[in-house]
Parts: structure tokens; sequence; C-alpha cells
């Protein structure tokens, strides 16, 4: 009875240790209105347009003990492009030459690591897998931590938000056409607005129902 009582008993301490030792993790989603995905091009030398993709979820699980095992993972739908142009909205999403939309409808970006954490600059790089085109390529962002507090929007809930760049190659995602008089080069640029899932939800609901 001795033996099995310690045994209970160890097995508790042991669950106990585990569970303090827990990392903390914070389940963030992204709040679409101040989430942007923009990037440039150049066009035959003369100009740099741009676009922007105006629906963009997601979510983050934000490691707080150590956020090099932080999570990261996004959908963007391919026509919410938007140039501000129609007819080049149209060429873009429905002629086949750059986004296969019918096939892929979605671009997706999951992480995969993080490394280059500088804590005092608050900057680092995330890696991870991005897909266009069904195709999967992996991609470095250079990413700054803007702020990470409370929001008081949502009622000092856990908030966290980023900027981020990279530079893409179009073609390597079956987007070649015109290369090279419209760039092959895109510059990409990101920020983030991300709040913590539970008061995510509970605002959405609120506003729903105030719709009613």
């Amino acid at each position: 009875m001795r033996i099995l009582s310690a045994m209970i008993l160890g097995s508790a301490l042991a669950a106990a240790c585990a569970t303090s030792n827990a990392d903390q993790i914070i389940h963030y989603k992204l709040d679409p209105w101040h989430t942007q995905v923009r990037f440039t091009w150049q066009h035959v030398g003369f100009s740099s347009p741009g676009a922007d993709f105006t629906d963009v979820t997601g979510t983050i699980d934000g490691n707080q003990d150590h956020p090099e095992l932080s999570t990261v993972n996004v959908v963007i739908p391919v026509k919410s492009l938007d140039t501000y142009v129609p007819a080049l909205n149209e060429h873009l999403i429905d002629s086949g030459d750059f986004f296969k939309t019918q096939k892929f409808p979605t671009i997706t970006f999951k992480s995969t690591g993080m490394d280059h954490i500088n804590k005092d600059a608050r900057t680092f790089d995330l890696h991870g897998v991005l897909t266009v085109n069904g195709i999967a390529k992996d991609v470095v962002l250079h990413a700054h931590a803007n702020k990470i507090g409370a929001h008081p929007f949502y009622n000092n809930a856990p908030a966290a938000g980023f900027d981020a760049s990279t530079t893409l190659k179009r073609s390597d995602f079956g987007m070649s056409a015109y290369v090279p008089m419209v760039s092959d080069d895109l510059d990409v640029h990101i920020t983030v607005e991300a709040i913590e899932a539970s008061a995510y939800d509970k605002k959405m609901a609120e506003m729903a129902a105030k719709k009613k």
C-alpha cells in the first residue's frame, strides 16, 4: 500500500512539475482590418505599381518563454487581390498568365522556424513555406516586433503587432509572363496586428449582434 501511495504521489508531483514548466502559449488571430500584405514590381522601367491582398486571415501561436518556437499560419484568397485598376485585377486573377486562381484559389504561408533574433532591436527572421499556384517554396521574412502587450480596443486583451518584408521571384511560382520587361522580383511588405483568439472572437460576436 505504501509503495502504491508513493507511486501515485510521485506521478502527481511529476505532472505538477510538467505543468509548471510548460511554455506559456498565447493563441492569436490576425485582425484583418489591420493586417495588410502589399507587393510592388517594376513596370518596363517606368513605374513601380503595386497591389494589396484585402482578405488576410490566420493565426499565431506565440510562445512567450521560447519565441523561436512560435508558429504562424496565414491564408489569403487570390481573389482578394486589388491593384485598384479593375482591368489589371482581371488580368492578374483570371487570365492564367499569373495566378491560376480556378485551380489554386488560395495562397498559404506556414512558418517553419525563427532565427537571427535580436531582442534589443526586436528583429528576427521568420522562415516558412509559401505556397502559390500549388507551388511551395521556402521563404524568409525579415521581421520587426512593433509592440506586444494589452490592446485598448479589445478590452486590454493580449495583442502582438509586426512588420515584415521580403523579395520574391514570381517565376518561382509559375508566373514568368513578361519577364524581364515586367520585373521578376516582387518586393513584399507586410503589417500584422494579432489579437488573443477568445478576445477577438468575442469582439466579432458583439459586432455581429449589433448589426441584427
